[in-house]
């Protein structure tokens, strides 16, 4: 079993792969570190990922938590343009 926290994108790709065959789902880029797993029960399946995880990851690129806070909710969430695109939701933080 893989450590979802130390996942790279090629094990979450290949994950996808095992539990979905020759389905595409969308993956966020730069946010890996945030991936929690597949809804499989949507229609289409869509990949998960934490908000807490994901803030956390931006800040380890250097920035604070406002922009951070600031970035995802402005630039990540937005994005979500179709019933395809990942699911985001709260986690407890570590």
């Amino acid at each position: 079993m893989v450590n979802r926290s130390t996942m790279t994108r090629e094990e979450i790709e290949d994950f996808v792969e095992g539990e979905l065959p020759g389905q595409d789902v969308v993956l966020a880029d730069g946010l890996d570190e945030a991936f929690l797993g597949l809804a499989s029960d949507e229609d289409p399946p869509v990949a998960v990922y934490s908000i807490q995880k994901s803030i956390q990851a931006l800040k380890a690129r250097g920035m604070t938590l406002a922009e951070a806070n600031e970035f995802f909710n402005f630039n990540v969430l937005p994005a979500r343009q179709g019933e395809d695109y990942p699911l985001w939701i709260d986690t407890p933080e570590d």
